[in-house]
């Protein structure tokens, strides 16, 4: 016997009727009906949970298996921890499979890794894994959708890894909903990661990702999982960014660099000499920001560009960069410094195709914009961080040190950054435990306020 439900897309609630909005999460046009079979509970006494202290519970070291893709393991917190389940997002076409037969053909050399397959041929797999040499004995491709198969094959082989591509296309029969529906995604999700965490196999999971960029299906699946993993950047660029938003096993915010070649994605550790080596000198509206993504120190170019509008309401428009926040800095610097942008047109861009969340990006946006206006281009061995308040006052950020250890190494030669922040970086210079290469600190500039960064800026 079946009945109607209406279940949000969003966060999983179960309603009896449709709404355009869930009372839940109030998000809207997330609710859609789905049809579940009638099971009948079955009726016995539940026993009460076994409990001790924490102190006497004992801890569990288990070793983690190295991708050997360095870039892989440093997001993913130094490799891969046994009967750990990981999902990974990103646009169609990025280099989600390409990565994943990449690692498949490393971790094969420890042991067996099962590749499940729910929207290629095995032979086309195999033809991939060609193009990108990765092939190896040990990597065992199947193709099917139904979750229960998927299991027992796992039982037969004993993987050391098992990779799901993807957790949309799986099914299970206990359901009649269709395939990469609510109900569906969150059974085979749960039977594959409750099976992962039985037999001590590392589980990833490829996710689809909605027209917003984020995983398709409900939200309850990424926290199901240990950790959530997003390529970012464009298709058009070569590079491509793999981003840790949660991980349970290591610093969530953690990004790895890559660089989309015919023979697969090639890591990339040297990152900001890569992203700085098209930047033109001695330009307009082009500042260097240092930058941390997770705990590591990134150099980036932040370009801008003011132009006379020809609408009535003139447009603030960024790429990298969150639309709003840009919108607030240039109220805020037309306020606090007397820049006169009402009719101007502003743009905003992050060379490389970098996405930067932290504030500390604000001074740089700021700098390049009153660039831009004066059409007074900045030192070319200048690089800057600091945020910005509505006051216009300069903020402190965290991890001055590395910031400064990065342009360092680059040969930045001028520092601009907040005066709470300039006390720890002159520490580190004085420091005697400062590598010989990095002994050529950058002179730092602090500053208080825009006012003053502009005119150290553009002095």
């Amino acid at each position: 016997m079946t009945s109607s439900i209406y279940i949000c897309a969003e966060c999983g609630a179960e309603h009896r009727k449709w709404m355009g909005q869930c009372p839940d999460c109030r998000e809207w046009n997330t609710i859609s009906e789905q049809l579940v079979a009638a099971t009948i509970p079955a009726s016995k006494k539940a026993s009460p949970l076994a409990t001790r202290p924490i102190t006497q519970v004992e801890g569990r070291q288990s070793g983690r298996s190295s991708t050997r893709i360095e870039e892989l393991d440093r997001v993913l917190g130094g490799g891969l921890v046994p009967g750990s389940a990981i999902l990974i997002g990103g646009d169609p076409g990025i280099g989600k499979s390409t990565l994943l037969l990449q690692a498949a053909e490393k971790l094969a050399a420890d042991g067996p890794v099962l590749y499940i397959t729910g929207e290629e041929s095995p032979e086309q797999v195999k033809l991939r894994g060609e193009r990108i040499d990765a092939m190896h004995q040990n990597v065992h491709i199947a193709a099917g959708t139904d979750v229960d198969a998927a299991l027992h094959t796992i039982h037969a082989i004993k993987p050391i890894a098992v990779i799901i591509d993807s957790v949309q296309t799986m099914v299970s029969s206990r359901l009649s909903s269709a395939p990469g529906t609510v109900s569906q995604v969150r059974e085979t999700a749960a039977s594959l990661i409750q099976n992962a965490k039985q037999h001590g196999h590392a589980l990833l999971l490829v996710g689809h990702v909605t027209k917003d960029g984020s995983i398709a299906g409900p939200r309850v699946l990424e926290h199901m999982v240990d950790a959530v993993i997003y390529f970012e950047g464009d298709r058009g660029h070569q590079y491509r960014i793999l981003r840790a938003v949660k991980n349970r096993f290591g610093p969530a915010g953690e990004i790895g660099v890559f660089e989309m070649h015919d023979k697969g994605l090639l890591g990339i550790t040297d990152a900001s000499r890569l992203f700085l080596a098209e930047r033109a000198s001695h330009t307009p509206g082009s500042v260097v920001l240092a930058c941390m993504e997770g705990t590591r120190p990134l150099l980036v170019e932040i370009q801008a560009l003011v132009a006379p509008t020809v609408y009535a309401t003139p447009r603030r428009a960024a790429i990298g960069l969150d639309s709003g926040r840009v919108a607030m800095l240039t109220a805020v610097l037309e306020r606090r410094v007397g820049l006169h942008l009402s009719d101007q047109d502003v743009y905003i861009n992050v060379a490389g195709g970098v996405r930067l969340t932290e504030p500390a990006a604000d001074l740089a946006v700021l700098l390049a914009m009153i660039s831009a206006c004066q059409d007074k281009a900045l030192p070319n061995d200048l690089a800057v961080f600091g945020e910005v308040g509505l006051t216009g006052e300069v903020r402190p950020v965290g991890q001055p040190e590395a910031r400064a250890r990065e342009a360092a190494s680059l040969g930045f030669a001028r520092l601009l950054m907040p005066k709470e922040n300039h006390e720890r970086v002159r520490e580190l210079k004085a420091s005697a435990t400062m590598p010989p290469d990095q002994r050529s600190m950058p002179r730092c500039i602090p500053v208080r306020n825009l006012a003053e960064a502009a005119q150290a800026g553009l002095a």
